[in-house]
């Protein structure tokens, strides 16, 4: 039945008049965004990350214009990333000394920088492909992916990560990684919608998925198996030092007496683990300290394994070289030790400046001559020997990035990670970062050691379960014992390539669906 251009504007006028308020519909957006961050470590409820994409896709209405699904995915995403992210006003205010106000102003800008993920993800979704649960889901997971490299990348806030110790649907993360975890519980929260909407269709889709997941977690089965040898004996030490005192010059030495103290008891050990730069000087500064401390580990049949600012003098060429490249860097050293780790994933601003060659072209522009960024380490490092091991490592922030992970993860029999966090304070960032590590874990079906200035410091089983931690802003000791454990969970042989592949063939069969019926509604 053909339909005149008078009643399909009565149609489209009737929708306009059943829809809500732009204002009220933005308002919703914004805080199903800022709730999501309740589902997140340390809030821990976990039905929020799937009551809020759920929200996100009751309010992408049919006959919706493109221009405001993007405005109303942009203020879910801003109000996303001003409260789930949030943490990085104490590193820009308290440490960074930027005023509160000028500080919340450039949260607000990160937000709607952030909130332009979500922003595409609604248009695409209103405008490209069809408006169901699984292309949702798809888009979602693509916007979740990009994040991890787009301008750097900065790949926090995932879905996924709510469900790191909900094994009835985590059991998928070494099977597919933290993507695949994401995608189910979207699917999930989709597919809800449409049971509400009376097209319950797409629940037997998420059933199938579920029953997958649980089925996984039901039978248990052993990605990685016990290497055979003894556990090994640690003690991750947290200096506590605060982070106003960590670079002075006048502190350096207190803060190596600091670490050195807390280390005289623990000599004996197996391995002796410090936090990211807790030798807050260049290794070449620092070697009367380094060889009293390996003589030590030595001595005791320890292996020393520390954070430390590497300067790479053999590699500086002044005739191209301002200076001789420098790395944020694990080294194992002492008894039966030996590697370096450069960091691979910097952070933008904290650890080196984009675009610095622009600014060496910008004469006027004071102080342009005197910025000094980190070095990028290879993607291809070896890993660190410890104890007849292999190490795998990852400093910090670039722990987030499942890829870079499971690289540094292969052949390796356990794996560590350094930080510190102290740039944050009491918010929930240094505890959503825990979470991460706690998700490589299960992605890669290895032990983490996990150190930190401040906290907080852990030990991590392959199962991704705390099996010890150590309290926040106390400067202590945290002993336990690690496993050994070899094998290759799916996701460390395929990485994110197997749910990157589902996901683009649903987009495609999802917009060649669309224009499909569009051409069969326009020949009626």
């Amino acid at each position: 039945m053909r339909l005149s251009t008078v009643d399909l504007q009565k149609r489209l006028n009737a929708n306009k008049r059943k829809s809500m308020p732009l204002w009220l519909t933005l308002l919703i957006a914004l805080l199903a965004g800022a709730s999501f961050i309740l589902a997140l470590a340390p809030y821990g409820f976990w039905p929020l990350a799937v009551a809020s994409p759920a929200l996100l896709y009751a309010l992408l209405l049919p006959d919706m214009s493109g221009k405001r699904a993007f405005i109303i995915g942009e203020a879910y995403g801003t109000g996303l990333w001003c409260v789930g992210a949030f943490w990085l006003y104490t590193s820009i205010h308290d440490y960074g000394d930027t005023p509160a106000w000028l500080a919340l102003i450039m949260i607000a800008l990160m937000g709607l920088g952030m909130g332009l993920f979500h922003g595409f993800l609604a248009l695409l979704f209103n405008r490209v492909v069809g408006k169901q649960p699984l292309a949702f889901a798809a888009l979602w997971i693509l916007q979740e992916w990009l994040k991890t490299w787009l301008f750097t990348g900065f790949p926090w806030l995932f879905v996924g990560y709510a469900f790191t110790e909900q094994y009835w649907l985590s059991s998928l993360a070494p099977v597919a990684g933290v993507f695949a975890v994401s995608f189910v519980a979207v699917l999930l929260a989709a597919s809800m919608v449409e049971l509400l909407r009376r097209r319950g269709g797409y629940m037997l889709v998420i059933a199938a998925l579920l029953v997958i997941s649980t089925s996984l977690w039901l039978i248990n089965p052993q990605w990685t198996t016990p290497k055979g040898t003894p556990d090994l004996s640690v003690s991750l030490i947290q200096g506590n030092i605060p982070q106003d005192l960590k670079w002075l010059t006048e502190y350096q030495v207190e803060t190596l007496n600091i670490y050195a103290k807390l280390t005289s008891t623990e000599w004996g050990r197996d391995i002796v683990l410090w936090p990211e730069s807790s030798i807050p000087m260049f290794q070449d500064e620092a070697v009367g300290f380094i060889n009293e401390m390996v003589k030590m580990a030595k001595a005791t049949n320890t292996t020393w394994v520390t954070g430390i600012p590497y300067r790479d003098k053999a590699a500086f060429n002044p005739s191209t070289d301002k200076y001789p490249p420098f790395y944020n860097s694990v080294v194992a050293l002492g008894a039966e030790a030996d590697g370096l780790y450069k960091k691979q994933r910097l952070v933008p601003f904290g650890e080196y400046i984009p675009f610095e060659g622009v600014l060496d072209i910008l004469p006027n522009l004071a102080g342009s001559q005197d910025i000094l960024s980190y070095s990028r380490g290879s993607d291809q490092q070896s890993p660190l020997r410890v104890r007849g091991h292999n190490l795998g490592a990852a400093v910090c922030y670039e722990v987030a990035y499942p890829d870079t992970t499971r690289k540094n993860a292969i052949n390796t029999d356990f794996l560590l990670t350094i930080s510190n966090d102290a740039w944050f304070g009491t918010s929930a960032g240094p505890l959503q970062h825990l979470q991460m590590v706690q998700m490589r874990a299960l992605e890669n079906g290895r032990w983490f050691m996990r150190a930190t200035n401040t906290g907080v410091t852990a030990i991590i089983d392959h199962k991704g379960r705390i099996i010890k931690r150590a309290p926040q802003f106390e400067r202590t000791v945290l002993r336990g014992d690690i496993q050994a454990r070899v094998g290759n969970t799916p996701f460390m042989l395929a990485g994110n390539y197997p749910i990157l592949i589902i996901i683009t063939l649903l987009l495609l069969l999802s917009f060649l669906g669309k224009r499909s019926s569009t051409r069969a509604g326009l020949g009626k």
